[in-house]
């Protein structure tokens, strides 16, 4: 990838984000979701950092990257690691001093794991998937607290209606996803009184590298298309337009939800 291959950011939309500095876990490609809210939180304003797993995304986030009008870090992580956290934050404050917010969409399960009936998941599948998919949350937060509680901040996390709902082929990640909407709002209580707010966005089903992996996807963005009450699939650019939202003072009385972006298709009956 290059950075002809994604969209040059535009000039500044506003000064909402003027002065605010953070940073965002779990871009891929132009089509992640981690994409489509720092995108949003660009053209308002904000300096951007990244974290990136390994050298094979290394060239695709760096490209992006360079769309954007501030020049950003990036940072390898792998998040199972507690060296890999730590050093991301020691460079972090190093570069930016205090950050103001932190994006996680972070997720990932075995193939295996993600096919078949829950009750065959593998003792590894189970801890790999929360391990990276939740605990990751909570590692983030306590990484940034120190950074975050200078001036207080945002903390959103990505999450998905598996987690209340059974989805096929979701599996284990249904039941991470649940694990990452109980830490949202722990952690919501724990960081509350230092002024770190932490919200989940649930967004609808979206193309993205991740989404592909779950067999049948293609009926599950059509059965969502079919019964939204808005009657069409969830744009990429409307769950960062809900990030650049839950990470700015325009949501400061916020924290220990899931906002739901999906067209409306939760609220339907059978």
């Amino acid at each position: 990838m290059d950075a002809q291959t994604a969209k040059e950011i535009p000039a500044f939309t506003s000064d909402l984000l003027k002065g605010k500095k953070g940073i965002v876990f779990g871009v891929a490609n132009k089509r992640s979701i981690a994409w489509g809210i720092a995108q949003q939180l660009a053209q308002h304003g904000a300096q951007l950092a990244f974290a990136y797993l390994g050298e094979r995304l290394k060239e695709g986030v760096e490209s992006l990257a360079a769309t954007l009008p501030l020049k950003a870090p990036l940072y390898p992580c792998d998040v199972t690691k507690d060296e890999d956290v730590k050093a991301v934050f020691e460079k972090l404050a190093s570069d930016f001093g205090s950050i103001q917010f932190l994006v996680h969409c972070i997720a990932f399960a075995n193939k295996e794991d993600l096919a078949g009936r829950v009750v065959e998941t593998s003792r590894e599948g189970f801890r790999m998937a929360h391990d990276i998919s939740a605990f990751s949350l909570i590692a983030l937060a306590k990484a940034a607290e120190p950074l975050l509680e200078k001036e207080g901040g945002s903390i959103v996390a990505l999450t998905y209606l598996g987690s209340e709902k059974v989805i096929p082929n979701y599996n284990v990640m249904g039941l991470a996803k649940a694990s990452l909407e109980a830490g949202i709002r722990y952690l919501a209580a724990d960081l509350g009184k230092k002024n770190i707010r932490v919200n989940g966005i649930s967004a609808g089903p979206i193309s993205t590298l991740a989404a592909r992996g779950i067999s049948g996807f293609t009926t599950m963005l059509e059965g969502h298309r079919n019964r939204a009450a808005l009657g069409r699939n969830v744009e990429l650019e409307e769950v960062g337009n809900a990030g650049l939202f839950l990470l700015s003072p325009l949501s400061s009385g916020i924290t220990g939800e899931v906002i739901f972006v999906d067209c409306g298709y939760r609220i339907m009956g059978a």
